[in-house]
Order: structure tokens, then sequence, then C-alpha cells
């Protein structure tokens, strides 16, 4: 089995690197996505948003579907 991530993963991460939160949309996962894009919000009153936005962008990156 290939230790790669999943290439659909790609665009979702790219899309996370402009907004975070909107890779997770992206790959149809709705809490998620409102959680890193309100932490994000949040966080930018205290100059530390670029913590969520990196952390979305790294979760939409490697993020797998469960298997059924």
């Amino acid at each position: 089995m290939s230790t790669h991530e999943n290439p659909n993963n790609v665009p979702a991460a790219v899309c996370s690197v402009f907004v975070p939160g909107l890779g997770q949309l992206v790959q149809g996962r709705l809490l998620p996505a409102f959680l890193f894009f309100a932490a994000w919000v949040t966080m930018w009153c205290c100059c530390l948003g670029f913590i969520p936005h990196f952390w979305s962008v790294i979760d939409a990156a490697v993020w797998r579907p469960k298997a059924r």
C-alpha cells in the first residue's frame, strides 16, 4: 500500500491556503470547515491567526475518508 497522500487532497489544501476551512468544505466536512474558519477569525484578533491557518492546510492535505 502506498504511503502517499490522496491526490484529491491537493486541491483542498490549496483552497485552505487562501481561506482556512475552505479545503475542509471542499472535502464535504462542514463542522471542521466552520471550526477552522472560526478559530482563524477569532485568533487574528490576537495576531495568532497563522496557527489555525497552517493547521487547516495540513489537515486538508493529510485527511483520508474512513474505510467502509
